[in-house]
């Protein structure tokens, strides 16, 4: 699914990319190259001025389209200078190009730069100018200047500059779009890294808890065994019978485990393998490891949404799990209830207190705390040489839905 959703983005991206792959040097010089040909047209084609057309003419239409190289990265400078080309150019009284022609393409270029004042300001001063001039010296009547000529000029920057804005819009929302598509990937990514990471760390603390508390069992079953081999066959086979039991429980959890996490009812799955109501089966062992644990549960799987029933479950397990390994003690404590909404455990015993701390143990004790916090509750524990170790844990009874 995340594939499938990162693959969206990144086909936009590939799209935006695409749009603005033609290098912006060869727009430039094929708008600098139709600057110059028209206005070279309109001189060839021309007719009137008090000077024939000759090669200085034709260059001011060459200079006209080299501006456009420039526009870019001097859109003021291209722009003036295309003003004062226009106003030179008819000083030197050679055939009329129009007043448009000339500056249209950098009134494009200032606007497209975001220089709406000077587009807007460029084109009211290049009007006037031409209209006074042509009123003074009579060259057509003023109605027809005012009614057909100035309302083509005016088109002309008009639309020159609302292109140029127009295409400054456009290239800011493609930005952005490629932005977004550039987060949304990228989020995306991040996401779907953290379910990993959640999902390697859930599946760790299923195989600690799973298997630390009977290979705990069995190791010490072990020991038993190997120091009664000749003396005492009865606590020999009491202890392979005890492995035995313990190893197949073990295989019997992990294929529990392996078939919830190939499961969608995974929720249901959990409250039957993982319980309050097979915590008996955790005390049963650890009693015939010699350790006598007194229980004290009156909540109830009923009362108890399931991943907050299976975390109780863990905490107990990896709980007795360390009174067994690390503890020395000879009697536990167990105790489990609901108050005011909430569900308090507690296990205690008589052991070596701090001294069981073992650093070894530090995912098991890691993984508890883990479980109690992302269902909202806390975790806390309580060490004390010669009176023993104990750990209390608090969480919602049930979770909100």
């Amino acid at each position: 699914m995340v594939e499938r959703a990162s693959a969206k983005p990144d086909e936009m991206a590939g799209d935006l990319r695409r749009d603005v792959q033609v290098p912006p040097w060869v727009i430039d010089a094929l708008l600098g190259t139709a600057v110059s040909l028209a206005i070279g047209l309109i001189i060839a084609t021309g007719y009137g001025g008090e000077r024939s057309p000759d090669a200085v003419a034709y260059l001011f239409a060459l200079g006209f389209g080299g501006l456009m190289l420039l526009r870019r990265t001097m859109p003021r400078s291209v722009l003036v200078l295309s003003v004062l080309g226009t106003f030179a150019y008819y000083t030197l009284d050679y055939p009329p190009i129009g007043i448009a022609i000339p500056v249209v393409a950098a009134l494009f270029s200032t606007a497209e730069a975001d220089l709406m004042g000077w587009s807007v300001g460029t084109g009211i001063v290049m009007f006037v100018v031409s209209m006074y001039f042509r009123i003074r010296d009579g060259e057509e009547a003023i109605g027809f200047l005012v009614g057909y000529e100035s309302v083509s000029n005016i088109a002309l920057f008009a639309a020159a500059i609302a292109l140029g804005h127009s295409f400054r819009t456009r290239r800011i929302r493609l930005a952005q779009q490629a932005e977004i598509a550039r987060l949304t990937t990228s989020q995306l990514a991040r996401e779907a890294d953290l379910r990993m990471q959640s999902e390697r760390e859930r599946i760790s603390r299923e195989l600690h808890d799973t298997v630390g508390h009977t290979m705990s069992v069995i190791s010490l079953q072990a020991g038993v065994g190997a120091e009664a081999v000749g003396h005492d066959d009865r606590a020999v086979s009491e202890a392979l019978d005890r492995i035995r039991t313990a190893s197949t429980q073990t295989l019997r959890d992990l294929r529990s485990m392996v078939r919830i996490l190939r499961s969608s009812a995974a929720q249901d799955e959990t409250r039957r393998v993982l319980s309050l109501s097979a915590v008996q089966e955790l005390i049963d062992t650890a009693q015939g490891a010699g350790l006598e644990i007194r229980t004290d549960i009156t909540a109830t799987p009923e009362e108890l949404s399931a991943p907050v029933d299976a975390a109780a479950y863990r905490v107990i397990q990896e709980s007795i799990t360390n009174v067994v390994r690390h503890a020395g003690a000879t009697h536990a404590h167990v105790k489990a209830d609901i108050r005011d909404g909430r569900l308090h455990i507690s296990v205690t015993d008589n052991g070596r207190g701090s001294a069981q701390a073992d650093p070894r143990d530090g995912y098991g004790m890691a993984g508890m705390t883990e479980r109690v916090r992302l269902l909202g509750g806390s975790l806390s524990t309580c060490s004390s040489a010669g009176i023993g170790f104990a750990v209390e844990a608090t969480m919602p009874a049930r979770l909100a839905p």
